[in-house]
């Protein structure tokens, strides 16, 4: 070997250029402190770390780089105020506000046109930006990875020390890559993709790891697609799951408020075109899926992890746990089961394009009469623009009532729910007992699948619309 190839440098994956670009100091016993740019809060649990800073005789290190929106408990019914169906729910809204304003944070309030889901919101402002660090008191912080960014959730007293000294303590993860070849089928989604990946390799598959995602099928996705596919990573118990930025990501981003503009956007594109994992990088667990052979995804029990294809059947050797509160048996088809409810949003699938799709298999029909539907957008920004495109109307017409933007329904914080013990198909990541209400049986699929359902009366394959 000749001497000069001692002195080349390894290949590296994007997940170790994120990690040692933040790297501050290794820490004795173990771990390091991570240098953290940008810091969520929301109303259910702001408000707490805000006010303990405040009490510990803190104060926040750059109020800049910190922003809270109201959008967990927040009524999402229309001429909403801070009043909510949540028991006490008033105060969190108004003890944040007062929270915020004191600390000198950026809060996008109630009927702030910005208002929206913190995962939704943060993208269509720029705050994320490729090879930044973001962290948010929600699991779902995961979704802004799509960016290229290192994005996880976190507790509460790691907020606040984020805020108070611009860092945090991790112990670092292994690295993993998922790469979906191929391209995908008509009807087929992102959705589809995460929830076969979840299925076929556990809700425990990715413990312990950063996931990047790769391949054919992933570089195709628009952005909006990437944030559905890196949103549940969290349901597959990773640290954080993120992309590569590429052209469509600059593309994206390019005048949102936050972004770098002039000059500061060329100096900034030219270093995020080196956020890639380099040929030959390796990681410490691979897995490869083929994207043409994944269909429609529908949950039957009460993880991620319980789903199967459109066509298939509950498994012959479910748990009886799961089969229970579902009320489902095995070998059981999914297709053609009763439905009471319809759901789309949250921070999954509550986009535009994600609206655009639905309305378009929506449109000219009707819902059956039995079923209660809802569409929430994921931002009040998402809302106007739909409405500016009549969007709106598609969904009334149909049957849906139409929202002002929140987290809504995707969990039972809010103090709304589904009717107890009803049967729910929803465009949210969680499928676990009560999420939705008290004893209601929620099965996780994409927005088409949704509208296909919501249309028939009982879980149905959306690429019978999309034949028709």
């Amino acid at each position: 070997m000749r001497r000069w190839r001692l002195f080349l440098p390894e290949p590296t994956t994007l997940f170790d250029k994120l990690w040692n670009s933040h790297a501050v100091a290794a820490l004795p016993g173990g771990g390091t402190l991570l240098a953290i740019d940008r810091v969520f809060l929301h109303e259910r649990t702001g408000a707490s770390a805000l006010n303990s800073l405040a009490e510990a005789g803190r104060a926040v290190a750059d109020p800049a780089r910190v922003f809270a929106v109201t959008d967990h408990i927040v009524d999402t019914r229309p001429g909403r105020t801070d009043k909510t169906l949540m028991p006490g729910g008033q105060v969190f809204i108004t003890e944040t506000r007062a929270a915020a304003k004191a600390a000198g944070i950026t809060l996008f309030d109630v009927n702030d046109p910005d208002q929206g889901i913190v995962h939704v919101i943060s993208p269509e402002l720029g705050i994320v930006l490729p090879g930044c660090t973001l962290v948010a008191p929600d699991s779902h912080t995961c979704t802004q990875g799509a960016f290229g960014a290192l994005a996880w959730g976190i507790g509460s007293s790691e907020a606040e020390h984020a805020m108070a000294t611009g860092t945090l303590r991790l112990n670092k993860p292994k690295s993993m890559c998922v790469r979906f070849s191929g391209a995908l089928a008509k009807g087929v989604t992102p959705k589809d993709m995460i929830m076969t990946l979840i299925a076929r390799h556990g809700a425990a598959g990715g413990k312990g790891h950063a996931v990047e995602f790769a391949g054919q099928a992933v570089q195709a996705l628009d952005m909006e697609g990437r944030m559905t596919l890196c949103n549940m990573v969290t349901e597959f118990s990773a640290m954080s799951g993120f992309i590569a930025p590429d052209t469509k990501t600059l593309a994206y981003l390019e005048g949102r408020r936050y972004a770098p503009s002039g000059e500061d956007w060329d100096r900034a594109t030219q270093n995020w075109r080196q956020l890639v994992s380099d040929a030959n990088a390796a990681f410490d667990t691979e897995i490869e899926i083929d994207a043409s052979a994944i269909s429609p995804m529908v949950s039957w029990g009460t993880s991620p992890e319980h789903s199967v294809g459109i066509s298939g059947a509950v498994p012959d050797n479910a748990s009886e746990r799961p089969l229970e509160y579902m009320a489902l048996k095995p070998k059981q088809k999914l297709a053609g089961t009763p439905i009471d409810a319809a759901f789309i949003g949250s921070c999954t699938n509550s986009r535009l394009s994600d609206l655009r799709r639905a309305s378009a298999l929506l449109k000219g029909k009707t819902i059956a009469s039995h079923v209660k539907a809802i569409c929430v957008p994921g931002s009040s920004r998402v809302k106007r623009e739909a409405e500016a495109e009549g969007i709106d109307a598609i969904f009334r017409e149909a049957g849906f009532e139409w929202r002002e933007s929140g987290c809504s329904m995707c969990f039972y914080a809010g103090g709304e729910s589904f009717d107890a013990g009803s049967r729910v198909i929803s465009t949210t990541n969680r499928n676990f007992e009560s999420r939705q209400g008290p004893s209601v049986k929620t099965h996780i699929a994409s927005p088409e699948t949704v509208v296909a359902s919501a249309l028939a009366g009982v879980i149905a394959d959306p690429r019978t619309l999309q034949d028709g």
